[in-house]
């Protein structure tokens, strides 16, 4: 490796500007004449022409980059109608009521929250109100998320090294298999990473020269990542700070100075909502989702904090402590690399973190302020705060959460991979950069050897092609430029076949539910929903009221309750909604055991999935992490006079009541919220409801935990199965295509 140069009188070490003149040479970047792309040239040159010092190819190729990304998310949207349709009946209700937008309400009679603050609903609510209900105003505004922090990404790169790092990082991220998942979806992690990119490239910015300002944007950006996904948003903060304390290029009391200032903005940028929700008196706003009290701080540091890193999570589908994390698979260093999660996130992890060790070892030398080795202070140490955290996180942990790395990753490939090449005349960082292409090619190989009837050729061919690569990368600047940068390209596409092929897969399959994962199916679970990859929808072919997309007979698995209950479905010993094969669908994974509940796991108690596996009566096909379908009957049925009620039904449990309401676009109250297991509505609070006239009709079934409280409801359990008593004992039955509702307005006998 070279020995960094001390800093020239701009602050900028003259390795760097080796390095910058060695790449400009390398992509034949060469300075234009002003007036080609100059203040004076028309706007639409100026965007096509880029950086006068730019090669001519530079521009060009980002704003291709940037357009592939696009058309490849955008590719098949609509095939996942509302995707999770928790979040869309709560974008269907701000899009309706502007108190249920503020909130993050999932109805628009503002009975309950969803149980994430509710930044990641605003865009799509907005389209919503813009452009009307549907699934390509909901999904397209996380397909923007996802080019946008492909742009970011790139620009944070390409400002301290080369363009074709940027072009690099950028093509990693848009490949990376969750990033093609999620950046179609609408959970709120598509636009958490996003402002965490943002935040890292202002903080990059800062490191440059030391203005405040950057900080401040910095912490602006964390603060609204923490109204997108609570605690999640902080855990890059040590990493910032710490590099910032020590790095950046001004005095010490400056920068700690600055550092306050930029928690300041944190604080102001995220706590102001918080703030007005506390404040703001609890009988005239809706319930906070997810929470035991009421409270919107016990919901960020109990069910999204600390529950999340050791397992207590009152109230979730696990109901308490998750003993050592096994419900939510095997905590430890090699969880990222397992068979659930590997091919979402783990391609290129193993290089990031190779190359972030090569780049710190490149600059070693540099003096406190080089931006090169800030740089992979900042993007490393934000990786692998993440990476620890979802490692060792015994708690509700998914696949999907991983999405979370892939700018950390695609950043450090990008930067990693071009510093190694501009330093090839070493042998050290040709053999580094040799064994990172044959590593990544070894990995793939065994990746997609889990999914052996995917593609059974590509194994071979990114195996081969990864070690030839890394052959000819071997000899370095010795084997001349012409094969070297053969060899360099080979060693590219090997790096990028396999995540690119799982991507693709990704994006012509449709997804739908809360828990949803990348590529072809595995041993260890499917895309498209809970392990196994069932499709909700009919066989039919038709496209179904709630946004689920046409099942046929065979393909995918049955929604929640439908099919017939697996072995683990059984007399409390576990098995989520749904397990086992279904009329109209295969065979799905069987899921983790239960702990709860007499016939089915957590949603015993004839709940759909219950012991024999049946729907339950009246109950639709509603669950605990998918919507249901709606049939056209059952929609007119609640429609009926709709406008005289603030909720033209309830149900148990968000995803069945989601499903209604986006079929109606009418309210419908989700009574325990997500899980079913939410203390709102009360006993008392429903029967004063229906009393007051403002619920029409109660769906029979559904999702939802058994309520584990006493019969009004109460912390750990809902009053669901005390309203579903009364109700069933007081009110008259209505069969509607065979589901079952209860007119609340009509006692039971009446006429």
């Amino acid at each position: 490796m070279t020995t960094p140069i001390p800093a020239s009188p701009d602050g900028v070490s003259r390795e760097t500007e080796d390095v910058r003149a060695v790449s400009r040479e390398t992509d034949d970047t060469r300075a234009v004449p002003r007036e080609t792309g100059g203040p004076g040239a028309p706007s639409v040159a100026r965007l096509w022409r880029g950086r006068t010092e730019d090669a001519p190819w530079v521009r060009p190729a980002f704003l291709a980059l940037l357009a592939a990304t696009g058309l490849l998310y955008l590719w098949n949207l609509d095939a996942s109608g509302y995707a999770n349709s928790f979040y869309s009946a709560a974008v269907q209700a701000g899009g309706e009521s502007w108190k249920a937008f503020f909130f993050g309400s999932s109805d628009a009679g503002n009975s309950i929250t969803v149980d994430k603050p509710p930044a990641a609903l605003w865009p799509m609510a907005l389209s919503v109100r813009l452009f009307g209900l549907g699934s390509w105003q909901i999904l397209v505004p996380e397909v923007l998320m996802g080019v946008g922090t492909v742009a970011v990404v790139y620009a944070a790169v390409r400002r301290r090294f080369t363009a074709a790092a940027g072009l690099l990082a950028g093509a990693v991220l848009a490949l990376t298999p969750v990033a093609a998942l999620m950046f179609r979806f609408n959970n709120p992690d598509a636009l958490l990473a996003l402002l965490m990119a943002v935040a890292v490239y202002f903080v990059l910015r800062a490191l440059e020269d030391a203005r405040t300002r950057w900080l401040l944007w910095a912490g602006a950006a964390i603060g609204f990542a923490f109204l997108t996904k609570t605690l999640q948003a902080f855990l890059i903060l040590p990493a910032l700070a710490a590099v910032y304390a020590v790095c950046a290029p001004t005095g010490v009391a400056r920068r700690l100075g600055q550092l306050a200032l930029a928690g300041l903005a944190v604080v102001v940028s995220g706590g102001w909502w918080v703030a007005v929700v506390e404040l703001w008196p609890a009988s005239s706003r809706p319930y906070i989702g997810g929470s035991q009290d009421n409270s919107f701080l016990e919901l960020t540091f109990g069910y999204n904090g600390l529950g999340r890193i050791n397992g207590d999570e009152v109230g979730s589908v696990g109901g308490g402590p998750a003993g050592g994390g096994g419900r939510w698979g095997e905590t430890g260093i090699g969880r990222m690399f397992g068979d659930s999660v590997g091919g979402q996130i783990s391609w290129l992890l193993p290089a990031a973190l190779a190359l972030l060790v090569a780049g710190l070892v490149v600059t070693r030398r540099a003096p406190r302020t080089d931006t090169a080795r800030s740089a992979f202070l900042v993007w490393g140490g934000s990786l692998l705060m993440t990476l620890a955290v979802f490692s060792f996180m015994a708690g509700i942990f998914h696949e999907y959460y991983t999405v979370a790395l892939a700018p950390y990753v695609a950043a450090l490939v990008g930067m990693g991979a071009t510093v190694l090449w501009e330093e090839r005349g070493r042998f050290t960082a040709s053999a580094a950069l040799a064994v990172t292409v044959a590593g990544t090619a070894v990995w793939a190989y065994v990746l997609l050897g889990r999914t052996p009837d995917y593609l059974p050729w590509l194994r071979w061919a990114v195996l081969v092609g990864g070690l030839l690569a890394a052959a000819g990368l071997l000899p370095g600047a010795r084997l001349g430029r012409g094969p070297a940068l053969g060899a360099a390209a080979l060693g590219l596409v090997a790096g990028l076949a396999a995540p690119a092929a799982y991507s693709l897969s990704t994006v012509a399959t449709a997804h739908t539910g809360s828990i949803v994962t990348a590529g072809p199916s595995t041993r260890g679970g499917g895309p498209g929903g809970f392990p196994g990859g069932g499709r909700p929808g009919g066989d039919d072919g038709r496209f179904r009221a709630g946004g689920m997309p046409p099942g046929q007979n065979g393909q995918g698995g049955m929604p929640p309750g439908a099919g017939q209950g697996g072995p683990d479905g059984q007399n409390g010993q576990g098995g989520m909604p749904g397990t086992g094969p279904g009329p109209n669908g295969g065979a799905t994974t069987q899921n983790p055991p239960g702990a709860n509940g007499d016939g089915g796991g957590p949603l015993g108690g004839g709940t759909p999935g219950g012991g024999t596996g049946e729907r339950a009566p009246g109950g639709g096909m509603g669950g605990l992490l998918g919507g249901t379908t709606v049939s056209a009957e059952v929609e007119a049925k609640l429609e009926e006079n709709a406008d005289a009620y603030t909720w033209v039904a309830a149900a148990i449990g968000s995803q069945n009541a989601a499903s209604h309401q986006l079929a109606t676009e009418k309210p419908v109250m989700p009574i325990g919220g997500f899980n079913g297991t939410d203390p709102s509505p009360t006993l008392a609070q429903f029967q004063r409801y229906v009393e007051e006239g403002r619920i029409h009709y109660f769906i029979a079934g559904g999702g939802g935990m058994r309520g584990g409280a006493g019969e009004d409801g109460g912390p750990g359990g809902s009053g669901g199965s005390a309203i579903s008593s009364w109700v069933t004992s007081t009110f008259r039955q209505v069969t509607v295509d065979g589901v079952t509702l209860y007119d609340l307005t009509r006692k039971a006998g009446t006429a």
